[in-house]
C-alpha cells in the first residue's frame, strides 16, 4: 500500500513539475502551445498505460491444492463442503438449496454447522477461515 501512495505521489509531483516546466516556456516564448499540450497529451498517455498495467491486469495467485486432511479434521462433511463452496460463489441461501436440490432450512441447517466447526461468526468469517486452511 506504501508503494501504491508513493508511486502515485511522484506521479502528481513530476504532471506538477511538467506544468510548472510548460508554463515557463509560455511565458519566455521558447515553446509554442501546441508542442507543450502534445508533450502534455503524451505524458497523460503514458501515465494512463501505466496506472492501467498497474491497478486492472493483476497477477493471479496459483491455486493451491485443497487440504483435505483439514477437511476431515474439522469433520466437514460432504453435502456441508459443498454448501461451502456455494457460499464461497456468493450465493445465498435459497439459491444454494435450488442448486443443491434440498430445503432452505436445510441449507441454514449446514451454514450454522459450518460456521461452528470453523469457529466463525459470520459467513465471510467462515469464507476467510476457509481459504486460510486451504479447504476452498
Amino acid at each position: 500500500m506504501k508503494k501504491t501512495i508513493f508511486v502515485f505521489g511522484l506521479l502528481i509531483i513530476a504532471l506538477l513539475l511538467l506544468f510548472q516546466l510548460s508554463k515557463y516556456a509560455m511565458i519566455s516564448g521558447n515553446l509554442n502551445f501546441e508542442i507543450t499540450i502534445a508533450i502534455i497529451a503524451v505524458v497523460f498517455f503514458f501515465v494512463g498505460i501505466y496506472i492501467n498495467k498497474k491497478s486492472l491486469h493483476k497477477r493471479k495467485i496459483a491455486s493451491t491444492e485443497i487440504n483435505h486432511q483439514k477437511i476431515k479434521d474439522l469433520e466437514i462433511s460432504k453435502r456441508e463442503y459443498e454448501v461451502l463452496q456455494a457460499i464461497s460463489e456468493g450465493l445465498s441461501n435459497k439459491e444454494i438449496a435450488y442448486k443443491l436440490f434440498l430445503s432452505e432450512s436445510t441449507i441454514k441447517t449446514h451454514v450454522s454447522s459450518l460456521l461452528i466447526k470453523l469457529n466463525a461468526k459470520r459467513r465471510t468469517q467462515a469464507l476467510q477461515i476457509a481459504k486460510d486452511f486451504n479447504i476452498i
